[in-house]
């Protein structure tokens, strides 16, 4: 069984910062990719950044030069600096992870329970 948890999120004013995190644990070969999500109140969960293995990164257009992406892969875990915040990124931020839970098995994909950021104006 493989778990995510992601901590990190809460309240900060427009312009601020906040830094989320999301450990994996449990039974784990390899993690492939691993990402942050979010999803607005009516609207579809949307991608917001990854980062392979190797430390190759992706964007949403909405948030580069003021999100990034990192991760320790000693520690299964995926971080994210949010930077120069604004009240449109008031979103539940949810983790996600490609993972190999043995060397015989396909990558599977994972999810956090999710952390909300809120974000005043």
């Amino acid at each position: 069984q493989v778990q995510l948890v992601e901590s990190g999120g809460g309240l900060v004013q427009a312009g601020g910062s906040l830094r989320l995190s999301c450990a994996a644990s449990g039974s784990i070969f390899y993690i492939n990719v691993m990402g942050w999500y979010r999803q607005a109140p009516g609207k579809q969960r949307e991608l917001v950044a990854s980062i392979t293995s190797g430390g190759s990164t992706n964007y949403a257009d909405s948030v580069k030069g003021r999100f990034t992406i990192s991760r320790d892969n000693a520690k299964n875990t995926v971080y994210l600096q949010m930077n120069s915040l604004k009240p449109e990124d008031t979103a539940v931020y949810y983790c996600n992870a490609g993972v190999q839970v043995r060397v015989t098995q396909p990558l599977y994909p994972y999810w956090g329970q999710g952390t909300q950021v809120t974000v005043s104006s």
